[in-house]
């Protein structure tokens, strides 16, 4: 094949990898978040929904979240959120595109360091449309997948371009490049054991005769072994600083996994068990490999079901595969570098350090897959050299192949489209999936379905009774559901089940709130800032309490601490103004109260408050009649002349203008619509207004107290 056919059929499969890839994953146009740790991941990670800031990129690499360090991953939803807002399709597309990215550069990788065209395209198109692939590319969360292995893909070929010819400039690159793609995701810390397989081939770094003689037969086998421990010691000498970042990463990652609490102690899921679970997870990897059916976002752990027959099959298939590859290596290299490639790379998630819940995952088939299909391409390759029609035959093969997994993949896409379609098939595919019923149900939850909601909580809790996240659950939706003492029961069980969970107290505190058991809500209220120092909901569940008891100043202080946190919840301005009004700090008050308009400009409490302050006020720097009658003017549209309050406020507001004919009319007005409403006490009130401007007197307060009624808002009610 000259050189210009064969830079054309390049490009030939460029473009179909790219076309192919697009129409796999084309149904993500339609998909959206799902609650599958998308939320705590994007959409309620206030580090990536402030945008990109010198202090979010100082607090990603210097704060870990969810459990997890990973510097650059948040660095990459940042500038999503900077450009795109919280919108998924542009998140999906994103993630789609790196996911092309990888597939290109690993095609053209596996072509410069081999030389084989056809076998380093079925890898790529075999990577890049396998079903089990798509969790790493179709849920938002796992950017991390997609983005490290961009500088996985990266590394690899600047460490291509080292070998080819050696200088510093390119050694450093690949140090580099290999840093950055463990602060996208640590599972990369097996790159240095896989640039080692590839100088056994194809790069053949190694020097080891291809002798077919028994080595102690081989009257050069001393040399060889010579010149093998030679070149070994040279390429472990030449990775060292790649294993030390490793090291560095691995150490990171169990740490802050081990304080959040993610990897749990031996003593829960004992040594044995974790073991059995990963070689049971070896053989259904490569099963799903070739048998890609009832595929799920999550395969819960239950060890004491292994059964050991399982087990021991399994551990037989490994050992049996493993004994062929080193028995066949010699001569077909591409056989142990695939095997112990796939392997290798799934040493750090296969569970022998648990992680979380999950008996296995699919995310994690990201990189390793690339080792069995690399087998599995050269070996039919190599299988088939002596075939009549060859090319036909295995090109037939490949479309087939290729064309069954593109449609699997398609619909895999879709069961990622919300909450709702990914729990339920979850549910639908497992046995006993608790953690897709209690996502189902806070989907169901989110949508008033409470009693549904319930149903899977009760489900989850059936299957595992010690399961935190469904007693919890279960415990908010008896709070939305008004049942208080019983939210109160299932969230101290939950309590039991996992202490110092600063969201259990927050909600504890709402319920007793409800109950009128004010004290017992202040205590879980300070139980969860004491555990979580920046609870902006805490803070503002306690001032409100504050407020409402006329500990005003009580009630200033935690309005402010909720304002240093975060300062967009325009509730908040609302009630530290309210605060400072009854302080007699009128400035204050009218700073918040306009801090307020700023992020809710049809606020008409605040509309309300603002005039009534500034009509009523004695101080003159605070007094502003003609202001007030805007503001008022502006809270009475915004309800459509039919609040007596406002009403009043609005007359109040003439009278201190010197308007009492207006006025008078309009307290006349507020004064009926009181009565109707059946709120005596404030007709007397405006009863009592109205003659002071029927004699042509203004109402004005020493001590200008605007009425005490904290706002509620969204982010701070009730679940």
């Amino acid at each position: 094949m000259d050189q210009t056919q064969n830079n054309r059929y390049v490009f030939l499969v460029y473009a179909g990898l790219v076309i192919a890839t697009f129409i796999a994953f084309e149904p993500l146009r339609h998909n959206g978040f799902v609650n599958y740790d998308d939320y705590d991941y994007v959409t309620d990670n206030s580090q990536v929904t402030g945008g990109i800031t010198g202090k979010s990129i100082l607090r990603a690499f210097t704060t870990p979240h969810v459990g997890n360090w990973l510097p650059l991953t948040w660095l990459s939803f940042m500038l999503d959120y900077q450009l795109f807002g919280l919108n998924p399709s542009w998140m999906h597309f994103v993630n789609l595109l790196l996911h092309v990215a990888n597939t290109l550069l690993l095609f053209t990788i596996l072509t410069k360091i081999t030389g084989a065209l056809w076998p380093s395209a079925f890898v790529a198109a075999a990577f890049a449309l396998h079903p089990m692939h798509v969790e790493s590319v179709a849920w938002i969360t796992e950017r991390k997948d997609v983005l490290s292995t961009l500088f996985y893909m990266l590394t690899l070929t600047a460490y291509a371009g080292y070998v080819r010819r050696h200088n510093l400039f390119r050694y450093l690159l690949t140090i580099l490049l290999f840093a950055l793609g463990l602060l996208a995701k640590p599972m990369l810390v097996t790159l240095p054991f896989v640039l080692l397989l590839l100088d056994y081939w194809p790069l053949k770094r190694f020097s080891i005769a291809d002798s077919r003689l028994p080595i102690e037969k081989n009257p050069k086998s001393k040399i060889q072994n010579l010149k093998f421990a030679k070149s070994f010691g040279r390429l472990i000498i030449e990775k060292i600083p790649l294993f030390a970042l490793a090291v560095v990463s691995g150490v990171i990652t169990f740490l802050v996994q081990r304080s959040s609490g993610a990897v749990p102690d031996v003593n829960i899921l004992p040594l044995q068990s974790r073991v059995a679970n990963a070689f049971l997870s070896y053989a259904t990897y490569i099963s799903k490999m070739f048998w890609p059916q009832n595929l799920t976002a999550f395969y819960p752990l239950d060890a004491d079901s292994i059964q050991f027959w399982r087990f021991a099959l399994c551990v037989l298939l490994l050992l049996a595969i493993s004994i062929f590859v080193i028995s066949f290596g010699r001569r077909q290299r591409y056989l142990p570098v695939g095997w112990f490639w796939f392997v290798g790379t799934l040493i750090p998630v296969i569970g022998l350090i648990q992680s979380g819940a999950q008996a296995l995952a699919e995310r994690y088939t990201y990189i390793p897959y690339i080792g069995l299909f690399i087998m599995i391409a050269w070996g039919v390759a190599e299988l088939s050299a002596g075939w009549r029609y060859r090319k036909i035959i295995l090109a037939a093969a490949s479309c087939i192949v290729l064309a069954i997994i593109l449609t699997c993949t398609r619909q895999q896409v879709r069961y990622w489209k919300n909450s709702f379609t990914l729990s339920e098939h979850a549910i639908e595919v497992t046995k006993n999936c608790s953690v897709m019923h209690v996502n189902l149900a806070v989907a169901l939850s989110e949508q008033g379905r409470l009693e549904d909601a319930a149903i899977h909580l009760k489900e989850a809790l059936r299957a595992k009774p010690k399961y935190f996240y469904a007693r919890f659950n279960l415990g908010l939706v008896c709070l939305k559901q008004g049942n208080f003492n019983e939210a109160i029961s299932n969230l101290t069980q939950a309590d039991i089940l996992k202490h110092n969970e600063p969201q259990l107290y927050y909600y504890l505190a709402i319920a007793y709130d409800h109950l009128g058991k004010s004290e017992l809500a202040i205590q879980n209220y300070t139980r969860a800032i004491k555990i979580k120092s920046d609870y902006p909901e805490a803070y503002n569940g306690i001032g409100k309490m504050f407020l409402m008891q006329g500990k005003f100043d009580k009630a200033a202080e935690n309005f402010e601490e909720v304002l240093r946190i975060r300062n967009d919840w325009p509730d908040t301005y609302e009630n530290l103004a309210l605060a400072y009004s009854q302080l007699n700090k009128y400035g204050l008050a009218v700073a918040n109260w306009k801090n307020g308009l700023k992020l809710d400009p049809n606020s008409a409490d605040t509309f309300n408050n603002l005039a009534w302050i500034l009509a009523v006020a004695e101080d003159a720097k605070i007094n502003n009649p003609a202001q007030a009658i805007g503001y008022a003017q502006r809270a009475c549209e915004l309800t459509k002349f039919n609040d007596p309050g406002f009403l009043d406020t609005l007359a109040v507001s003439y009278a201190a203008a010197g308007k009492f004919s207006v006025a008078v009319e309009t307290a006349q007005k507020a004064m009926d619509k009181a009565n109707l409403a059946g709120k005596k006490d404030l007709a007397e009130e405006i009863s009592a207004r109205l003659k002071l401007y029927q004699a042509g007197q203004p109402y004005i307060e020493s001590a200008a107290k605007t009425p005490i009624s904290a706002r509620q808002s969204d982010s701070n009610a009730a679940p």
